[in-house]
């Protein structure tokens, strides 16, 4: 068996070590423009050129090296008709767990402000805020939301969560759709952005629905920054409405130098990092996807062309 390996960073060689663990026996091929791509039955890759689309017609899957798909959906109809297949978890629940639980508590226990009365030599206990009413809403009730729920719900936090379609989560108060965001907005705290990007997600986070957020609301979001309109967020923030925001992830990264963003004491910022992917765990999930396709048994994390995730 050939398998191309391929990140558009060039960063490959630590991959290309790891699968001679993940799937003993098996080779791997690159791939570098101007390229003709050698006969392979799978591509495991990130950030793909088109010339390299345009060869891959012929493999039996492409793997992804991450849980996002918008980076090769964007490609539409000059993507190959083969099946693409998204990382389900490969411990990134966990890491994203932990961020948002670390963001979550820092505004829950007051750090931040502790943190600024620090830097102004100033000892004043604050008041504690009442943890059931603290409801903490996740957007996006997959596999890396349902983890982040469930381990807020550890910590004593009221949670909500929101999906496209409706879902039964035990101890979750859930909704679904359109129709019911606002009613979900209005009843949180902490806002949890884990939703993928779609053309229904783009924009989703306006300055309307930002505001349908209670007073003093705050917004963790590590799922991808074109689902916030980061005008009406700054804008929000500034007037008091929004507390703060802890964001992992912009509409252009790296974030700008001159970006508002970080002039903004209340807004957090870290480099897209709240879940890397593990590489080992990525292969060996890969592994066993493989395994699946070649025993003809079905396989998770399809990615859905239409709905874009």
């Amino acid at each position: 068996m050939r398998i191309l390996l391929y990140r558009g960073d060039g960063q490959v060689g630590a991959w290309a070590e790891d699968v001679a663990h993940a799937l003993p026996g098996v080779a791997t091929i690159g791939w570098q423009e101007g390229d003709t791509l050698p006969a392979c039955d799978y591509a495991v890759l990130w950030n793909p050129s088109p010339a390299l689309l345009a060869q891959l017609g012929t493999v039996k899957a492409v793997f992804l090296m991450g849980a996002g798909a918008d980076a090769i959906l964007k490609f539409g109809d000059a993507l190959p008709p083969v099946p693409i297949v998204r990382l389900g978890d490969a411990g990134m629940a966990r890491q994203m767990a932990e961020y948002v639980a670390y963001a979550t508590l820092r505004y829950f226990r007051r750090f931040d402000e502790y943190e600024e009365q620090r830097r102004h030599g100033l000892w004043a206990p604050l008041p504690v805020y009442a943890r059931e009413e603290f409801t903490v809403g996740v957007m996006g009730l997959g596999k890396l939301g349902l983890h982040v729920a469930a381990t807020m719900r550890g910590f004593g936090f009221p949670v909500r969560g929101w999906s496209r379609t409706p879902k039964e989560v035990a101890g979750v108060d859930c909704f679904a759709g359109m129709d019911q965001l606002d009613d979900f907005l209005r009843g949180t705290r902490v806002l949890v952005s884990l939703l993928p990007l779609t053309a229904e997600t783009s924009n989703l986070l306006d300055r309307r629905r930002l505001a349908t957020l209670p007073r003093g609301a705050y917004l963790i979001n590590v799922a991808r920054g074109a689902q916030v309109a980061e005008p009406d967020l700054l804008a929000l923030i500034r007037a008091g409405h929004i507390a703060g925001a802890t964001l992992d992830v912009f509409r252009n990264e790296p974030l700008p130098a001159p970006h508002p963003f970080w002039d903004e004491p209340r807004i957090t910022i870290t480099p897209h990092i709240s879940a890397v992917t593990l590489r080992a765990d990525a292969l060996r999930q890969i592994a066993d996807k493989i395994a699946a396709f070649e025993a003809g048994q079905p396989v998770d994390d399809i990615v859905d062309r239409n709905l874009g995730y």
